[in-house]
């Protein structure tokens, strides 16, 4: 399992010194239509390796609305996509369900007919092989998910196997979530090196035996120790469900290492598993083990603050040693298909070649003729913006198309939308623009009243940040609330699931984080210690919300930038800015736990609000220098339309409808935007892209203002003079959304006139001020 965008069959091979014999990845169910560019290239890798494919299918609706007919349009997508693939396609649907960290976690009654509907979806496909993977039950039934049965309910007695009315160690941990022999091919274990139990980070070598005692049940932990009982041998996997039932063993794992933890060497933790892991595969041991499958990731634990590198391959010690112990042992590696190169050929709506060039020609030419329009056309002059009044009505209308961005993105309905918000103008997206002209209107507001009452500023900048600082609290807590209340689905704000939608195309696609994870510890007497300090630091709320954090801080540390700028020191906070922006993106080090650094790292994102801050202060002398210099003006645009036709080679289509542009290959493409557009860390080349497409929008709309404000000025004006009180309310619209079940099917049509719905209600509530008393505009 690699994190596709980060790294590639290819790579992970000359690592290895190996073909993988198999390839992973995670899709969700229902599929979206902007996973299918990466299922595509990951099944033309996987191809090109002679390797078989594994798919990780995460709902990401309840299981209970998993139907027959939802599962056959999802596998009729998949036989579309696999189209001349070689190999076989292991479908492992909802894995790890007899966990509590996963979505779809210990919920057997809901679990076992969602599976059966799937396999029986994929039945007749002569290449699917269906795999259900559990768990291991070292810690089980480890803590409780949120969803799993309550006692005294109709659910429960499925996971109360031996009826004491506990849910313990002493019940099976897998058979109440086996969905029946004739829908299982292939079973499958989570195996991992892992003795954190979930809590702090702890680096310790492997025991002799290990991953043996974790396959035969003999491992087992706290929970089944304090009942004092057994489960009868149930826990013991192999023998149950390889042995006895006749199953090839699909083993998936990793040896856990966190840099930050101390303890033994990552050369001393990984090649140590890794040859136990050999070992047992051998001849004469656990021969039903068919295919072993290596997390080949990092992900963040420890409610943000703890690194966990997975990889066997990244340190090049680790990787030659694997790659020795590999070659010693009996493991088959690839190629084991026929390898086919360029699987699926170039998708229907890929324009590429003569076609492609004429599309971007015809781009370049409209580009020239708005430029050259208001000089050439006489009427064209009375279309400039005119208004001389403090506030400046291009920065609103520009606000509003950042915050309409926001929303729809956050949203995350499939529609025509999406075709706009999604890196349409660039490497932008509605959050860089958020941040940046938050800033802006800051230093228009405040930069006046700086040069002669720096206390008054910080007087109010304090107020606001206090305002909005207590506004985040009551929606981490409102949001924490919603998710006690029985049949209310709040996972879309509780829970991060990750889309790898993005132009990087991270694998972290279905990855599924608790975003609320630790925060039940507030129910339970006396509080943890942790908890609060947590809440106070906003480490727990939806991550829809979390830059509100980052925006707190910017404006509690703004009237000093403010109160430098009133004395002239205008290189030294453009010095600073930038040495923490290159500091932040080189280093990569978090400054507080709080959730926002996860997605908004500040060290990295406070350039754009201080270059904002810096613009907004001086912008009619920015302004009138543009204006004097047209070819600066000039250069911005070009570079936007340059990088919007870049942009628009994505290989991630966010629909049906959505059209690529093949002007470079998808291997290129990838490698370009890693380089330099990644969002989290505002690599060089979004930065700059922000900062000109922010040139070129304002001289756009200087030059053809009252044509755009008469045809959708009425709209994103509004809208863009509460951007606050949008981005909080929408935040409500979301949990309503998801709450409706027709608008998760993916029907594109229905989504969109939904999303119309939503633009026009917070359209309706910023013109008749509904709350504005209560929440922040």
């Amino acid at each position: 399992m690699l994190e596709w965008g980060e790294d590639d069959a290819a790579g992970f091979a000359a690592r290895l010194q190996a073909t993988p014999a198999v390839l992973g990845h995670d899709v969700s169910f229902p599929l979206k239509d902007g996973e299918k560019g990466y299922l595509r290239e990951f099944l033309a890798q996987s191809a090109a390796s002679g390797a078989h494919a594994l798919l990780s299918v995460n709902p990401t609706i309840p299981l209970a609305e998993v139907t027959a007919a939802g599962a056959a349009d999802f596998a009729g997508q998949f036989e579309e996509l696999a189209k001349g693939f070689p190999g076989k396609l292991l479908i492992r649907f909802a894995p790890d369900m007899n966990s509590s960290w996963v979505p779809w976690g210990q919920q057997p009654g809901d679990y076992v007919p969602a599976y059966r509907a799937v396999a029986q979806a994929f039945a007749s496909e002569s290449n699917a092989v269906m795999v259900w993977q559990p768990f291991q039950a070292r810690d089980y039934p480890f803590t409780r998910n949120r969803d799993a049965p309550a006692p005294g309910t109709p659910g429960f007695a499925a996971l109360d196997t031996n009826s004491d009315g506990a849910w313990n160690g002493a019940d099976a941990p897998y058979a109440p979530y086996y969905p029946g022999d004739d829908a299982v091919d292939w079973a499958g274990l989570t195996a991992l090196h892992d003795d954190t139990g979930g809590g702090a980070a702890v680096n310790t070598l492997p025991k002799d035996g290990e991953l043996a005692s974790l396959l035969t049940g003999t491992a087992r932990g706290a929970a089944s120790v304090e009942a004092g009982q057994s489960d009868g041998g149930e826990s013991n996997f192999y023998e149950s469900y390889a042995v006895r039932r006749d199953k090839p063993l699909l083993l998936q794992t990793a040896a856990y290492f966190s840099p930050s933890a101390g303890g033994p060497s990552e050369a001393d933790i990984k090649p140590g598993w890794w040859r136990q892991v050999l070992g047992e595969a051998a001849p004469g041991k656990l021969e039903r083990i068919a295919a072993i499958v290596w997390d080949e990731k990092t992900e963040v634990g420890d409610a943000g603050n703890t690194i966990i590198d997975w990889r066997l391959t990244r340190n090049a010690d680790v990787a030659e040693a694997a790659a020795a112990a590999a070659k010693e042992s009996t493991l088959v590696t690839g190629p084991v298909t026929d390898t086919v190169q360029g699987l699926g050929g170039v998708p229907g709506n890929t324009l590429s070649g003569v076609p492609a060039a004429i599309v971007a020609a015809a781009v370049l030419a409209g580009a020239l003729l708005l430029w050259f329009l208001p000089v050439r056309l006489r009427p064209a002059k009375g279309w400039m913006y005119s208004d001389k009044s403090s506030r400046d009505s291009r920065v609103d209308l520009m606000r509003g198309v950042a915050i309409l961005f926001v929303v729809v993105n956050h949203v995350g309905m499939t529609s025509l939308f999406q075709l706009l918000t999604q890196e349409t103008v660039g490497f932008v997206s509605g959050a860089e623009l958020f941040v940046l002209l938050s800033g802006l209107v800051l230093g228009m507001v405040y930069g006046p009243k700086a040069q002669g009452n720096i206390g008054e500023v910080a007087q109010k900048t304090g107020r606001r940040a206090g305002k909005l600082y207590v506004t985040a609290l009551a929606v981490v807590a409102l949001v924490f609330l919603l998710s006690l209340v029985p049949l209310f689905n709040s996972d879309v704000l509780t829970t991060f699931t990750d889309q790898g939608t993005g132009g990087a195309g991270r694998s972290g696609a279905g990855r599924t984080y608790d975003l609320y994870s630790g925060m039940q510890g507030l129910l339970q007497f006396p509080v943890s210690g942790a908890v609060i300090p947590a809440v106070l630091l906003l480490q727990f709320g939806p991550w829809q919300f979390n830059v509100m954090g980052l925006y707190v801080i910017m404006l509690l540390v703004s009237p000093l930038i403010l109160l430098a700028l009133a004395r002239g020191k205008v290189l030294w906070v453009l010095v600073a800015t930038t040495a923490l922006y290159i500091a932040g993106t080189v280093f990569r080090f978090r400054i507080l736990p709080s959730q926002f650094e996860d997605s908004f790292p500040l060290m990295v994102w406070q350039v754009l609000f201080v270059l904002g801050l810096v613009g907004g202060y001086y912008r009619r002398t920015v302004v009138a220098w543009l204006s004097a210099h047209r070819w600066v003006v000039g250069v911005c645009a070009a570079i936007t339309v340059a990088f919007a036709l870049m942009s628009w080679a994505n290989p991630y289509l966010a629909n049906q409808y959505d059209v690529r542009l093949a002007l470079t290959s998808d291997a290129n493409y990838r490698a370009v935007y890693d380089q330099l557009f990644g969002r989290t860390y505002l690599e060089p080349g979004r930065l700059l892209n922000v900062l000109t497409l922010l040139v070129t929008a304002y001289a756009l709309l200087t030059a053809y203002w009252k044509p755009i404000e008469r045809a959708v000025g009425w709209l994103l004006i509004p809208l863009g003079q509460a951007t606050l009180y949008v981005f909080i309310m929408h935040v409500v619209l979301i949990a309503v959304v998801a709450n409706i079940p027709a608008l998760q099917q993916g029907n594109i049509w229905l989504n969109t006139a939904a999303y119309a719905l939503i633009v026009a209600l917070l359209w309706a509530m910023v013109r008749t001020k509904f709350l504005f008393r209560i929440i922040p505009t």
